[in-house]
């Protein structure tokens, strides 16, 4: 009777450690007994969880409950990464203008020296295709500005600080020369198709790349600034826009957008055919971009009636 009585006593308590293990959850190296994302409350002490350090971009709702599942009500994301050195930032600028020069700039080479075999969608896409992987692989590091009328705007709307201008743009034009004699070296005696040149009246070329310039950054600055807009494909829209930009102006003016992509494969040909309107153009367009954006956007009080009354979305 003894030995019966405590076995009964054993296979009780056999039976009360598994139902607490099967009601608390545990993570691989984890505490094991200690809930996976916290909020459940089973003889522990709750636990902060991961999700309270998200930051919300709908503000105010916290993550709730519903029928054992977390559910969040609102777009959040994980808080951002420790701040990058300026030395990194401007490392990363000019490894991705130097990617971006050396793949525009040699698709257009390429095409010169084959005939036209890449064609004006070849070209579109291979710029389109580089701004896209070079934003996604450094975005998150510099901002991959790539384009000095680019940082002057950031830094016009005071999304970019004026002190590490000079230091942006400084790296870009190196990677650019860098990258056209690069290219000059490996592709001679063609470099001439690298260059972006009118062919037209200098009034067309400077009216054209105004407002491609203007187009490419009334988008850049939706993406970039607005927390409002789709911000993970920021890359694919601003790809897209350069794509749509060289098929509307590749043909009349090669559709630089940016000092720096006509500045380097003229100094590396050595021809400055109406230079000035690469210089001017696209920073004046891009400026006129992101200003008008920015008159346009969403105002925050009119966001947060407009969040109020809006059906949920995938972001919020």
């Amino acid at each position: 009777m003894g030995n019966n009585n405590n076995n009964n006593d054993n296979e009780e308590k056999t039976n009360a450690s598994a139902s607490t293990a099967t009601s608390t959850y545990s993570s691989p190296g984890s505490t094991p007994g200690v809930p996976l994302v916290g909020g459940y409350k089973n003889g522990h002490a709750k636990k902060k969880s991961l999700l309270s350090n998200c930051k919300c971009l709908g503000g105010g709702n916290d993550w709730t409950l519903e029928d054992g599942t977390y559910s969040p009500r609102v777009f959040c994301s994980l808080p951002s990464p420790p701040n990058v050195s300026t030395a990194r930032k401007v490392g990363a600028e000019f490894v991705g203008t130097f990617i971006l020069m050396f793949a525009g700039t040699a698709t257009a080479i390429v095409n010169q020296k084959t005939e036209g075999a890449e064609t004006l969608i070849g070209c579109a896409a291979s710029s389109g295709l580089a701004v896209m992987i070079i934003i996604l692989s450094t975005g998150h590091i510099s901002g991959a500005h790539l384009n000095p009328a680019v940082t002057i705007s950031f830094a016009a709307l005071k999304h970019f600080p004026w002190k590490h201008v000079p230091m942006y743009i400084t790296a870009q034009v190196i990677a650019s020369i860098c990258a056209a004699f690069a290219l000059k070296e490996i592709f001679h005696p063609f470099m001439s198709g690298g260059v972006t040149v009118p062919s037209g009246g200098y009034g067309q070329a400077f009216a054209l790349e105004f407002i491609i310039s203007f187009n490419l950054m009334f988008v850049v600055t939706g993406v970039a600034t607005d927390t409002r807009a789709v911000g993970e494909l920021a890359a694919i829209a601003v790809g897209a826009t350069v794509m749509l930009n060289i098929l509307i102006a590749g043909p009349a003016t090669g559709a630089s957008m940016n000092p720096v992509r006509t500045l380097g494969p003229a100094i590396a040909a050595n021809n400055y055919k109406d230079i000035w309107v690469y210089l001017i153009a696209p920073i004046l367009g891009a400026l006129g971009g992101a200003g008008i954006y920015t008159l346009v956007k969403l105002p925050e009080e009119d966001d947060i009636k407009a969040k109020a009354s809006a059906p949920n979305s995938f972001r919020g």
